[in-house]
């Protein structure tokens, strides 16, 4: 039994299948983003899913693609996690971004390859090999364009004043403001970057509002000028988008990468489908 995994901070999803390629269950778990999860919290979602923890000893392949997982600290980090709960499995564990592309890519072309949801990636596959210039830093430093700093944006205009009225009572209504919900939110419960996530939903309810569209294009051009334009032929190849905000904001992510003269190609929500395929094909 094979599992595939694509992870993001916000939820994971899980497909098993046999030696064929025909699966066998599917099902999401909490997010597995070893940046912001320790050991213990990690072991608790995946005994938090019947079919993960009754099937840990039938699995003999375990291929995990996850948000945080950039550096070979998180990857042997999760890779020790998972050797023991799995313990008959072979475990090979990477960044998100491989998922992206085994599901976005075409074999053997060329393409640079990005994910906007609740954070943000962006690499270069050579039609082989995949290239990353900048090592992510996580969500406080860096996932520009992404659901938590969507999240982050909203907030900040809100609690500044700078929110216009008609936005900010919708706002109110729509979530829990209170600081000290927030306070908590941010800085004593696990995922504070999938809790600023959960505000990009309203930020593309309302992307037709002036406020939204000036937060959303200005994420976005400093995704295409700090992540796209580093790679010298960013207008010689597509660009492929894996994420709910490329995904929901493809018209206007469209919109700014023509104005650079860049090409947009695939934009998938998820990539879990296209991975299916992939190792079926790649016993």
């Amino acid at each position: 039994m094979k599992l595939l995994v694509d992870s993001g901070s916000t939820k994971a999803d899980w497909i098993s299948i046999d030696e064929n390629g025909k699966v066998l269950f599917t099902t999401q778990s909490l997010g597995l983003n070893p940046e912001v999860l320790g050991k213990d919290e990690v072991v608790t979602r995946l005994n938090d899913k019947f079919d993960i923890s009754h099937n840990k000893k039938s699995v003999t392949h375990l291929y995990f693609y996850g948000a945080g997982c950039g550096t070979e600290r998180m990857r042997n980090f999760l890779t020790g996690i998972f050797q023991e709960y799995f313990p008959n499995a072979i475990v090979s564990v990477h960044e998100d971004t491989y998922a992206a592309v085994y599901a976005t890519t075409p074999r053997g072309e060329k393409a640079i390859v990005a994910i906007l949801g609740t954070g943000s990636n962006c690499s270069y596959f050579d039609g082989a090999v995949l290239h990353q210039k900048v090592d992510s830093l996580g969500y406080i430093a860096m996932d520009d364009c992404s659901g938590n700093q969507f999240g982050r944006h909203l907030i900040r205009g809100y609690y500044f004043n700078k929110m216009p009225q008609d936005l900010a009572t919708q706002f109110e209504k729509a979530y829990d403001l209170n600081a000290d919900t927030i306070k908590h939110n941010l800085y004593k419960e696990p995922n504070p970057n999938a809790y600023l996530a959960t505000f990009a939903k309203f930020l593309i309810q309302h992307k037709d509002h002036e406020f939204c569209q000036k937060i959303i294009k200005n994420c976005m051009e400093d995704f295409t000028e700090l992540y796209i334009k580093q790679y010298d032929n960013h207008k010689e190849v597509p660009v492929h988008f894996i994420g709910s905000i490329a995904f929901y904001l493809k018209d206007e992510l469209e919109q700014v990468l023509s104005a650079h003269g860049i090409k947009i190609g695939n934009v998938l929500r998820r990539p879990i489908d296209g991975l299916i395929q992939y190792h079926s094909i790649n016993k």
